[in-house]
């Protein structure tokens, strides 16, 4: 008859420990029921669910295992294990699995009991916990740390769930995004990006509108449209009306002067190196999409055509305006074409009219939006930079190439 024994072992990390260990239990013929580990700043935890085959070598296995582990100054604790509890075990193999991302610049014991007490009331349990951010400086002030969450269960209301962690993010200023941990979460192979206030910093026709000086009056429909007050075609017409006169060149310096958005350039430079394909869906204008495009080699653009007669803007825009509705299709239609699954689309937007694409992808992320969006939107992210994105597929730092370190370096 077998035993079970769940064996931990702990201290200094150090290279052929799991060869060590491994390796008296395979002269017992003992088999590995399941296997983890973690090291923490040079500290190991280790830990094995063995089946020792002949009850009566158990003794025999626990004293050399203990012996060797004394010798390598390490602490070692053994666990028996009854087959009831192992068969419960194997049969929670079949619960959800779900990841809960923690992003914030700093991350604090207060984010990491509130986020687990809330895991805890939904009936999830924490299977395992792992740091997806680079080791942090104690001096850098532009610091950024992310801790992933894989947990099981059964939640009964998903949506109290996100509701309980959208409430705490808010509170703690940090960002939490719940998934399903299914195989589209690791397989996305495409990325839609709204245009201004998401790749770039600015909304591009408020800064028209001030070389125009017509800035107050466009601001504040502008900003009544993002918030999902004004109809988006109706409002971006009165917008660009405004702009009637004003001088072709001035598209180009203002072409010129637009800042990304942090983390940006990193996003997408990384998004093609792993072979996604990227497009910008705008409600803005296709002129300055075009130059995005160019800078950061995007492979489709969808905006809107600002009319120019004589070099000088007429106030119009030139066939159907790229709305909230038409972004949803253009997503639908650039998946199409790609042969990729919507599942395994992400999109993200800042505005009100952005919600249709965000609902249509696997992966929907309002970035620094409106309240309005923020609490509509399945996912968002606030706190950091574009950039975190990548931290919603499962990347880590460690995972960066060679280039991409070599290039934030000189950045």
């Amino acid at each position: 008859m077998s035993e079970l024994v769940l064996i931990n072992v702990s201290g200094r990390d150090k290279p052929g420990l799991t060869s060590e260990i491994t390796g008296i239990m395979a002269r017992f013929d003992v088999r590995i029921l399941d296997i983890g580990q973690a090291v923490i700043h040079d500290h190991l935890t280790w830990g094995i669910l063995a089946e020792i085959p002949e009850e009566n070598n158990a003794p025999q296995v626990f004293k050399e295992l203990l012996f060797r582990i004394h010798e390598l100054d390490l602490q070692v604790r053994f666990e028996p294990i009854t087959e009831e509890a192992y068969g419960e075990w194997v049969q929670g193999k079949g619960r959800g699995r779900y990841v809960v991302t923690l992003m914030a610049r700093d991350i604090t014991a207060d984010q990491i009991a509130r986020v687990s007490s809330i895991t805890a009331q939904h009936g999830l349990n924490i299977d395992n916990i792992a740091r997806l951010s680079g080791r942090t400086s104690l001096e850098r002030s532009d610091r950024i740390a992310c801790v992933e969450f894989s947990v099981r269960g059964t939640p009964q209301d998903l949506e109290s769930l996100r509701s309980d962690f959208l409430h705490i993010a808010t509170d703690l200023n940090v960002d939490i995004a719940f998934q399903e941990d299914s195989i589209y979460r690791r397989n996305r192979r495409l990325v839609v990006f709204d245009m201004d206030s998401t790749l770039i910093e600015a909304e591009v026709i408020d800064e028209l509108a001030a070389e125009a000086g017509v800035g107050h009056k466009v601001a504040e429909i502008t900003e009544r449209a993002m918030k999902g007050e004004l109809d988006f075609s109706q409002s971006f017409r009165e917008r660009v009306a405004l702009l009637e006169g004003m001088e072709e060149s001035v598209l180009e310096r203002v072409a010129e002067r637009l800042k990304l958005t942090e983390g940006a350039e990193r996003l997408i430079t990384t998004l093609r190196n792993l072979g996604y394909r990227t497009a910008i869906l705008s409600g803005g204008f296709t002129y300055f999409a075009r130059h995005l495009q160019q800078r950061l080699n995007i492979d489709y653009v969808y905006a809107n055509d600002l009319e120019i007669e004589n070099g000088r803007v007429t106030g119009e825009v030139a066939g159907r305006i790229v709305d909230g509705q038409r972004k949803a299709e253009l997503l639908e239609q650039i998946a199409d074409e790609e042969r990729i699954r919507l599942e395994q689309v992400i999109a993200v937007g800042d505005g009100a009219n952005d919600l249709p694409m965000l609902s249509k992808a696997g992966l929907g992320v309002a970035f620094r939006a409106k309240p309005l969006v923020k609490e509509s939107a399945r996912h968002s992210i606030s706190t950091l930079g574009l950039d975190a994105i990548l931290y919603l597929l499962g990347y880590r730092e460690s995972d960066r190439a060679p280039d991409l370190v070599a290039m934030n370096r000189e950045q």
